[in-house]
Formats: C-alpha cells, structure tokens, sequence
C-alpha cells in the first residue's frame, strides 16, 4: 500500500559560517527530527572565484555521522583521526565522529584556484546511546561504485548506503540501518520506490519539481511520509534530481546543539567543556 505524506517542508536559509548559506529543512519548526535523520543541510550551487581562499576550520563533532553527497565541484576532508580525502561529484562520504574528533573541509585547493561551482547535501545521522563513544570511522565511495537501483531511459537512481531490492551500498558501516539513494528523473518519467514499513522515510528534492499523491512538489523541499505502508510513487514535472532516505528508528531522547548530537543536555554540556579543554585534540590542515 502506498505511504502518505506526513510533512512537506521547505529548506530556509542558514548561515553556518561567516563565508556559508546552506537551506536547512531538517530540523525544521513544523517537524523537529526523525531519529537517526538529524539535520539536512543543502549547499545550493555556489560560484566560486578563480583565486578564492576558503575552507572551514578546524572544529569538532561528537555523537554521530556526518554524511556528504557531493552533487557539483569537490570537496577536501581532513579529521584528527587520521583521514584525509577528495571527493567528486557524485562520490559520498561518511565520518562517524563517535567519541570525538576535529575535522575540518571545504572546497579542494584546486576548485579554489580555477573556479568552478560547489554543491552537496550534508545530512547528520544519528548513533544509538551505545555507540556514541565509539571510535571515530570514515568511508566513502566513488559515483561509479554506488549501485544502480533504477537505471531505465530518463532514470538514475544510485544505492549509496544500506540494502535495498536485495542490493546492498558501497557504505555499510553503520549502527542502524540507513538506506540512501541519489539520482535523477526525467521530467515525464514515473518511478516506484519501497520503505520497511515503521520505518522514516524522507525525500528531498534539490533540483527539479515531482508530483507524489497528486501534490505538486517544488525543490528545496522535504517530504516526510507516515511509517505506515512501503510504497512511494513519484512523477518528475520537471528534470529532478533527488535524495531518497530510509532508516530504523532510534527511539531515544536527543540532545542536539552546535556540533553535537547526545542523549542529555549533561552530554552536550561535557562535549562543549571537553572542546574548550583541548580533549578534541588538535589538527593542522
């Protein structure tokens, strides 16, 4: 049966740096999270400058998963962890801070000096109170090593994370189950998707318009469906392109705050004091 649609929420603006804007739909002030989905942050497509000096400095997470899907340009990863990486356009990476770490990212040293434009969506994923202390982890993988889940004329949907029609994602370290897929539709074209049953499921649209139970939906919006039921039908207006997610609930209290995700307003407390304390340690990008 078909999943209806809890929530269409729109991306406004935030600026989470001094130089950066992202679109934040989640959390949103109609619907707060859905545990382990954290935060969405879209980086719009942004004009960078032949000779430009940007990157953001070195800071710290503890708790859970930073994800980036890289939709233009390319991106630098360095954390005090010991990983060090370049990702592409259509390539995905996956840091799982645990008990701690500082890292810091941006455009490549190269982007910056030719120019060139910069997109990506960046979601935080949430651990479950038993692997918040875990040691910190990275993954990531190329476009071409995620796995084709719906590739007909007008239609490529990319497995990034998880399992899915018996299909399992280049990333799979992880403590719940999060299936992600990425990818683009035609405009005219028809596409069926599946969810476990009491399971979030979200679609964010970056690009493009899509109808889905006869609502016509812009981009930069997140729709959230009901639990209830396995089955999504969309058609693209317009030429879409669009981030599809799946995940286990994590029934837990969450305490979110700057660039921490706990269980307490305690936790996050000690994570702010063990930062100005030097516990991060220290990086040099």
């Amino acid at each position: 049966m078909k999943k209806a649609i809890a929530h269409i929420l729109l991306g406004r603006e935030k600026q989470i740096t001094k130089e950066e804007t992202v679109l934040q739909p989640l959390p949103h002030k109609d619907f707060r999270f859905a545990n382990p989905f954290i935060v969405i942050h879209h980086l719009k497509p942004e004009t960078i400058i032949a000779g430009a000096e940007f990157r953001i400095h070195p800071h710290p997470h503890r708790g859970f998963s930073p994800v980036t899907f890289v939709l233009q340009g390319e991106g630098y990863h360095k954390d005090n962890a010991g990983h060090d990486e370049t990702v592409k356009a259509g390539d995905v990476q996956w840091m799982f801070a645990g008990k701690g770490l500082l890292h810091s990212e941006g455009p490549t040293k190269e982007l910056l000096k030719k120019g060139g434009v910069q997109e990506f969506i960046q979601l935080w994923i949430n651990a479950p109170k038993a692997h918040k202390w875990d040691q910190p982890f990275y993954q990531s993988a190329k476009k071409e090593e995620l796995i084709p889940v719906i590739n007909d004329e007008g239609v490529n949907l990319r497995l990034a994370t998880g399992e899915y029609d018996g299909k399992k994602g280049p990333i799979n370290k992880s403590h719940t189950p999060v299936v992600s897929i990425v990818g683009e539709i035609s405009k005219g074209k028809r596409v069926q998707l599946t969810a476990t049953p009491g399971w979030w499921t979200l679609l964010y649209i970056a690009k493009g318009k899509l109808c889905i139970d006869q609502e016509s939906i812009d981009q930069y919006h997140l729709v959230v469906f009901q639990k209830e039921n396995e089955e999504i039908v969309i058609c693209a207006e317009e030429d879409t392109q669009l981030l599809f997610l799946s995940a286990e609930p994590i029934d837990e209290p969450i305490a979110a705050k700057d660039n921490f995700v706990m269980n307490t307003a305690e936790e996050i407390e000690q994570a702010m004091k063990d930062y100005e304390n030097g516990v991060f340690g220290v990086l040099e990008y």
